[in-house]
Order: C-alpha cells, then sequence, then structure tokens
C-alpha cells in the first residue's frame, strides 16, 4: 500500500543547520514551506535569502521568532545531534509546552536509525499536518542539517528511492 503523506507544510525559522535542513528538504521535495524570521531576516550567517517563504516577525530576536513557529504549527521536532538540548533548542520545547502542541525531540545520539520510524508515528498519533522543525544552528552543530533532511525523507517519503 503506498504511503499517503500526511506533511502539508514544514515551518521553521531559517536559521542555519536544522532550520535550512527542512526548508531544502520541503523545496527539494515540492512541500509547502513558511514560518517566522526575526526581523531583517536575521541569521547568524547574515540575511536570510528572500527564496525561503518567511515571514518577519516585528521583533529582531530570536525568541518572537520560535514561539510563533510552534503556535502556528500543528507539532514540534526538534532535532539535535547531542543527547541534551541547549540555548535554542531547549526554549522551542519549553515553549511547545507551554501552548500545549505536541513535541518530539529526535537525537542523532539516542535515537539514530529510528529516528524517521519515530517522527512517523509522532506525525501519524498527532495528525501533524503543519509541522515545525527546530534545532541547533550550524555553528553548534554542523551535521545537524543533513540528520534533519534523511530523516525528513525517510519519514515522510518513505517511498521514494534513496
Amino acid at each position: 500500500m503506498p504511503s499517503m503523506r500526511v506533511i502539508e507544510k514544514i515551518v521553521s525559522g531559517g536559521q542555519t543547520g536544522a532550520d535550512r535542513g527542512a526548508l531544502h528538504f520541503a523545496i527539494d521535495h515540492g512541500i509547502a514551506h513558511g514560518g517566522w524570521c526575526p526581523k531583517g531576516r536575521k541569521a547568524e550567517d547574515g540575511a536570510i535569502d528572500a527564496g525561503y517563504q518567511l515571514k518577519e516577525t516585528p521583533s529582531g530576536g530570536y525568541i518572537q521568532r520560535t514561539e510563533w513557529n510552534v503556535r502556528d504549527s500543528d507539532g514540534t521536532v526538534v532535532f539535535s545531534i547531542g543527547r541534551v538540548l541547549t540555548g535554542g533548542s531547549k526554549r522551542t520545547a519549553d515553549l511547545a509546552r507551554k501552548h500545549g502542541k505536541p513535541c518530539l525531540h529526535l537525537s542523532l545520539q539516542s535515537a539514530g536509525h529510528e529516528a524517521p520510524e519515530l517522527l512517523r508515528e509522532f506525525i501519524e498519533r498527532h495528525g501533524i499536518q503543519v509541522l515545525n522543525v527546530a534545532g541547533p544552528r550550524a555553528s553548534k552543530e554542523p551535521s545537524v542539517a543533513t540528520f534533519v533532511i534523511e530523516t525528513l525523507k525517510k519519514a515522510i517519503l518513505p517511498d521514494e528511492e534513496p
């Protein structure tokens, strides 16, 4: 039986690392994308490219962007390489709890090859159509974007060729 894609849209804040990995995945596979980014399209590598369909928050800070992406999605997955969330990634999970939104943390060190199945179960259990993807920036965990892309592909498009 062919798999049915339940994800209609992937949102993120546009930061380097996990956020951009998610946006690249969505664009490359014809999935709608969007989300909120800080005023001025601020990211650690400068202004976020206008090709990403992100809306600017009134604030130039990262917290408002993070909270609005959590608030406006059906659920959030926070990716990391390490087992423990820190900084903005930890704040994302805290905001999901504050807003009563489902949140899943997928660590490469903890979940490894089980990450796609865990994500697929999370999406199905919570009926997620708009998925917020968050996690560390590239300067903190350089390989996180690859982990995001590989996991999303296996979870959301399992019938596609590798």
